[in-house]
């Protein structure tokens, strides 16, 4: 590893801390509140996620993550994971890059997780991140691209919605999500 490269990580590691000790703060009553908010928006804003909902093992909902970068870029959010209307753990979402990038934003982020296994899965890993298993669904200014129903055929969705501000440059990608134990 070159010391331009060890930096970076370090920067960017640093980064993805400062806004895990900012998100922190929060009450379990806090993140709970802010699960059935954006639950609301989620199936009020982006078509065919309420009916998806239902045929989810598990739905996990990180209602608002903060994103920022500067080359070196980082974000951090809290959520909670529900099996029918019932919240049974809570995750936090982090990630850190390193690349050609520019802005913040705020957004909230889904998962539903479709089969039992995949479901099992996230629960018994220490640190779980997304993988090319999953189809992303963006909400853009021009209406929503929704969710069908009848083309199901991936253990995981991942929903973006309630976007505020614009990052150019940065992904989901590396994202990785851990058990909150407070």
């Amino acid at each position: 590893m070159n010391n331009w490269t060890r930096r970076g990580f370090i920067a960017a590691t640093g980064f993805t801390a400062a806004c895990t000790a900012t998100g922190l703060s929060k009450s379990m009553y806090q993140i709970d509140r802010d699960i059935d908010i954006a639950r609301a928006d989620l199936f009020r804003t982006i078509p065919g996620t309420e009916q998806l909902a239902s045929l989810a093992a598990g739905l996990l909902i990180i209602p608002e993550i903060t994103e920022a970068g500067f080359f070196l870029g980082g974000s951090y959010g809290e959520g909670g994971l529900l099996i029918g209307d019932a919240k049974v753990d809570y995750f936090s979402f982090s990630a850190a890059s390193i690349g050609l990038q520019i802005g913040a934003q705020r957004f909230s982020h889904a998962l539903f997780f479709m089969t039992q296994e995949t479901l099992t899965g996230f629960r018994s890993a220490d640190g779980w991140q997304l993988g090319v298993d999953a189809e992303f669904v963006y909400q853009n200014d021009y209406g929503s691209v929704g969710v069908s129903t009848n083309t199901i055929n991936l253990p995981v969705y991942a929903v973006v919605f309630n976007q505020t501000g614009a990052i150019v440059g940065a992904t989901l990608q590396g994202a990785k999500y851990t058990r909150i134990r407070r």
